[in-house]
């Protein structure tokens, strides 16, 4: 099975800013003042396994599509993740939110608003067809009681 991210680099820095992710990636060995692309791949890469360990009994994975809501607990999750021991009170919180939206969407409880393949249901293609046997009383057939 091909490993999917659900977010990107440019969605962390979109959600948390370069100086966050500059702090929270730097090791020993990168280079000080920029972001350490290795460690916030392999972030992304560990948070997206882990919302897969979630989704695989639901959906059919590789999702062809991600939802939104995926990426932004992607992120949630790498966040936390970078933050290893040290995670403030408020991604800790994010974090178990995340566990119990995943924990929900396992459950069958919450739905992802895909198909059980992954793809989005495409609401053209659903049709409804209402039929009728025609009315139950009526004057033809209640001989003069109506």
């Amino acid at each position: 099975m091909a490993q999917v991210m659900y977010a990107t680099t440019a969605n962390m820095l979109s959600r948390f800013g370069e100086q966050d992710l500059i702090l929270l990636t730097e090791r020993e060995d990168s280079t000080p003042g920029e972001i350490n692309l290795e460690v916030l791949t392999q972030a992304l890469i560990d948070a997206s396994a882990e919302i897969d360990g979630y989704i695989v009994g639901r959906y059919t994975l590789p999702l062809v599509t991600v939802p939104t809501v995926l990426e932004r607990n992607c992120c949630d999750i790498a966040r936390y993740f970078l933050y290893g021991d040290r995670a403030p009170e408020q991604v800790e919180k994010r974090y178990q939110a995340v566990v119990k939206y995943l924990t929900s969407v396992s459950k069958g409880d919450i739905s992802l608003g895909l198909a059980d393949t992954g793809e989005s249901a495409d609401q053209s293609e659903l049709t409804v067809v209402v039929e009728s046997a025609g009315s139950v009383f009526s004057r033809q057939s209640s001989k003069g009681f109506i």
